[in-house]
């Protein structure tokens, strides 16, 4: 049965307080540091943003107040991520460096007038209402020249005593872990911790080109294709429909049965889940059969041997790991065609061919990746910003606040009964959209929006055109 629309929620009334900037807490030194080659590509000179949800503490309820509580957090926490109070420069060749002046992240306090229990499934993506909690500061826009952190904490003291706490981040200086471990430092030093459990790691260096750099494996997420078939209706946000499914273990499982016997068991959720939604994807687009498709796996370089990542870097690590199909065969092949393509992205990724794809950044001076017929996917179910407890508990959802043309990121989540599973939120043209959820159906064996729709019990979560 199809489930009626979620009440509607208009936009949230947010009252903010004036920007200010918070400075490290104590003395740090004021240097230059370069930015990695990871770091310092085209694709990651732009600003991603996240949101954390807090209930209500009733132990807290009038006796501390969130703002202050995480602003001094953060304040502790930047003497020790000192670079992220500091300013990117271009120099050279346009190469990145942050000059560490201690100038501060940009923060905005603010309320608003609903309780968490109003939003409901609304905060999960595609967020209707992330414009109200992370506000645009004249000036903070930007890469270079620009606070490299915008933290908008909203209060909802009226209602229930939660917040919604929401960060703006330079990709250029770190990922969704690094961000996430400046976070847990900034918690942990609120609880009374006298330093980090986890020390900060610079080491730009590690993940530098090679002298000389060289090229050993193949790269086609860094290919110059040529758009001949309408890929670039993919592109536009403003056209497009944005909506999010939820895999329980039940949908796992059922598109678990559609893989031949030998790939049943060796088969991770991920590349279960990815394999389907690339070729839902795919038919959905109704590309010409010839004509070839990409997938690039965002794959982080961290723990791979060889490489010496640290304990501790909060630099960016991922690399693209891109395969290629024919549109045809993706379509008309059984799955299991797609899934054995999406283990060998996962296996490409060595320390050799890391240190290929950095090599080959520089040797083509910073090129952005292919998005024709593209479709890329990160993973980030595994990065815990559900532990992030300033005080007042675990947040109910912390994650992006939904998609972007080509790019999915799978983010954990539990479900008001309880239980988990991984939203997935989705960008395709409208009726490609309603295409991609006919074979969603075909491949989960159910239809899609079930009575209990924005419960967040059926696959479908919620949709924003």
């Amino acid at each position: 049965m199809a489930s009626p629309p979620p009440p509607s929620l208009g936009l949230l009334t947010v009252n903010r307080h004036k920007p200010e900037l918070i400075s490290p807490s104590g003395a740090t030194p004021h240097e230059l540091k370069l930015l990695s080659d990871v770091d310092d590509q085209e694709g990651l000179r732009f600003q991603v943003p996240f949101l954390l949800f807090y209930p209500n503490n009733p132990s807290m309820k009038g006796r501390e107040d969130p703002a202050r509580v995480v602003k001094e957090a953060l304040a502790e926490a930047l003497v020790y991520y000192y670079p992220l109070a500091g300013r990117i420069q271009e120099g050279p060749n346009r190469k990145l460096a942050v000059d560490c002046t201690g100038e501060g992240i940009l923060f905005v306090e603010a309320d608003a007038d609903v309780g968490l229990e109003e939003l409901c499934d609304s905060m999960l993506p595609s967020c209707g209402f992330a414009d109200e909690v992370l506000c645009d500061v004249a000036g903070s826009g930007g890469i270079v020249g620009c606070p490299l952190l915008l933290v908008q904490l909203q209060v909802t003291r009226l209602k229930c005593g939660g917040f919604i706490l929401g960060i703006r981040l330079n990709h250029a200086i770190s990922d969704s872990l690094g961000v996430k471990q400046f976070l847990e430092a900034a918690a942990e030093l609120t609880g009374g911790a006298p330093a980090p459990s986890r020390p900060p790691v610079w080491q730009r260096e590690i993940l530098c080109a090679r002298d000389p750099p060289r090229v050993t494996c193949m790269h086609p997420e860094f290919e110059d294709v040529v758009d001949t078939g309408g890929a670039a209706m993919t592109l536009d946000p403003n056209n497009m429909a944005h909506r999010s499914f939820f895999f329980s273990p039940r949908e796992v499982a059922s598109i678990k049965k559609l893989l031949p016997h030998h790939l049943v068991s060796k088969s991770s959720t991920y590349e279960l889940l990815t394999a389907c939604l690339w070729k839902c994807r795919t038919i959905a687009l109704e590309i010409e059969p010839e004509d070839v498709v990409r997938l690039s796996c965002m794959i982080s370089a961290r723990g791979k041997r060889g490489l010496g990542v640290p304990h501790g870097y909060y630099g960016n690590t991922t690399v693209f790991a891109t395969v290629l199909s024919k549109a045809g065969h993706l379509c008309n092949r059984p799955l299991g065609y797609a899934v054995e393509l999406v283990k060998k992205a996962k296996e490409m990724v060595s320390e050799e061919y890391v240190r290929s794809s950095i090599d080959v950044l520089v040797i083509k001076g910073r090129p952005k990746y292919t998005t024709v017929w593209n479709y890329v996917v990160a993973d980030m179910t595994k990065v815990g910003f559900e532990e992030v407890d300033f005080g007042w508990g675990k947040p109910v959802y912390g994650g992006i606040p939904g998609a972007f043309p080509l790019i999915s990121i799978y983010v954990k989540y539990k479900t008001r009964k309880g239980e988990e599973g991984i939203v997935v939120p989705i960008m395709l043209p409208e009726r490609a959209m309603q295409r991609f959820q006919q074979e969603l159906e075909k491949m989960t064996d159910e239809e899609i929006g079930g009575d209990d729709h924005y419960g967040v019990d059926s696959i479908s979560v919620r949709s924003k055109l």
